[in-house]
């Protein structure tokens, strides 16, 4: 190459630089010094921080069952009056989403509530009516009792006087018996003086006359006696009357009372019913409005325009809460859900929002967010995986407001820091992460 050079500048008279340029013969070759470069770059690469993770997808949910979209059911069938709201419409709670009318036969009465209230007054009122009545039953048996405590105090007294009385004709009796023995005994000496001629006839005669009067007379006191013994057991018989008369009727009156008691107990239970009956149709008339039960979306519409028939339980529409606390929900494979542990950080790529991911350097990664673990099912679900529930930290980004039910996710579980040769010789021989316990598995989800 030298003597060409030297061969066109004799010819020429000057030097040319394009074969100098063209074969860089005269060039130092730095190849080796980029290999020996990069070798030790790749070695210096190797030994870089990597931090395992397990990779899973999922959809954006929330904790609390009662921010979830949720199913509006009609209670009650009846017939579509008026929508008062349509699909897209943002409602807030109490607002009237539906207006429906009663399809039954024994709800069709306009004034069904005000039948049942007088119903259940005028029963109201027969338990009062009741009441008056054992009142009254029972003021007439005071005065039994007192009529009949009356009476037998009268009849005590007459009794009194005749025990006085017989005590009386008991003492005559015995004072006519002793007159009577006296008289017969003197007619028993003049019958024998009579005989011996020392009294006359006239004198005997006188003395039976005396005889004959005083058994007259001890006849009636003894006649007299035992009519005052009659008079007592008669005014006995009277008592025990007086006594049983008026036990008869507090008898009757003790069950018209109880009677009226059952009727009381009876048309109770009828007034319980009726109370019944009449909060039933109270709350059923308030069911034909179909109400926001939170404020939200209304989606889903099942049925549409008027005069349509809903049947008892059947969803109308779907509303969707305004106030969600977002959560992510995570399906990871059953080899991987030894890994999870609660309060282990996740990083979240949410759809729709744009993000660069570098896996292994979490840090350095851009539109990702930051969750926690805050429950892992143990049962698994359908599709066979586990599925984990993660909350935002409190500590870091926070998530979008902008995030829907439903939207999808894609989350990357945060594990051990290893280094990044460790790394691909564990992907290369297929070995699991490294099992990783964080120091702190306590964390505190509220609801705002």
């Amino acid at each position: 190459m030298k003597k060409l050079s030297d061969s066109i500048l004799n010819q020429t008279g000057f030097l040319p630089q394009s074969p100098g340029k063209i074969y860089r013969a005269e060039k130092i070759s730095k190849v080796r010094y980029w290999f020996f470069g990069s070798m030790l770059f790749l070695v210096a690469f190797l030994f870089l921080p990597w931090t395992q993770n397990i990779s899973s997808s999922g959809h954006v949910t929330t904790l609390y069952q009662d921010q979830r979209p949720q199913e509006l059911n009609s209670i009650i069938p009846g017939r579509i009056l008026k929508w008062w709201v349509k699909e897209g419409d943002f409602v807030n709670k109490g607002d009237t989403i539906l207006e429906l009318a009663d399809v039954k036969d024994e709800y069709l009465d306009t004034n069904l509530v005000k039948r049942t209230e007088a119903q259940l007054e005028a029963k109201e009122q027969k338990i009062v009516f009741y009441n008056e009545k054992i009142n009254a039953i029972e003021s007439q048996i005071q005065a039994i009792e007192s009529s009949r405590d009356l009476k037998l105090r009268s009849l005590e007294n007459k009794l009194e006087q005749f025990k006085r009385k017989l005590i009386s004709d008991s003492a005559e009796v015995v004072a006519s018996e002793m007159e009577n023995n006296i008289a017969n005994q003197q007619l028993i000496r003049g019958k024998q003086l009579f005989a011996q001629g020392v009294i006359p006839l006239t004198e005997l005669e006188k003395r039976t006359a005396q005889h004959n009067k005083t058994m007259a007379v001890l006849t009636e006191k003894q006649q007299k006696y035992l009519n005052t013994k009659q008079d007592i057991n008669i005014t006995k018989i009277d008592m025990n009357a007086a006594q049983q008369d008026a036990s008869d009727k507090i008898f009757k009156s003790r069950s018209e009372i109880a009677t009226s008691r059952s009727e009381i107990a009876t048309t109770g239970g009828e007034v319980a019913k009726n109370q019944n009956q009449l909060s039933n149709y109270i709350t059923r008339g308030k069911q034909r409005w179909l109400i926001a039960p939170q404020s939200g979306q209304i989606i889903k519409a099942r049925k549409s325009g008027i005069n349509e028939i809903v049947k008892e339980g059947e969803m109308i529409v779907e509303i969707v809460p305004s106030n969600v606390n977002h959560a992510v929900e995570l399906f990871v494979d059953p080899m991987d859900l030894i890994l999870i542990n609660i309060g282990q950080p996740v990083r979240l790529i949410f759809d729709g929002f744009p993000a660069i991911v570098f896996s292994g350097w979490p840090k350095n990664s851009y539109g990702t967010f930051v969750g926690k673990v805050v429950a892992i099912e143990t049962n698994r679900n359908e599709n066979g995986k586990f599925r984990i529930l993660a909350v935002p930290d409190s500590k870091e980004k926070p998530w979008p407001t902008e995030l829907k039910i439903g939207a999808g996710v894609k989350g990357f579980a945060l594990l051990k820091n290893v280094s990044i040769w460790y790394e691909l010789w564990r992907q290369i021989n297929g070995f699991p992460p490294d099992y990783y316990k964080p120091a702190n598995n306590n964390v505190d989800v509220k609801k705002k």
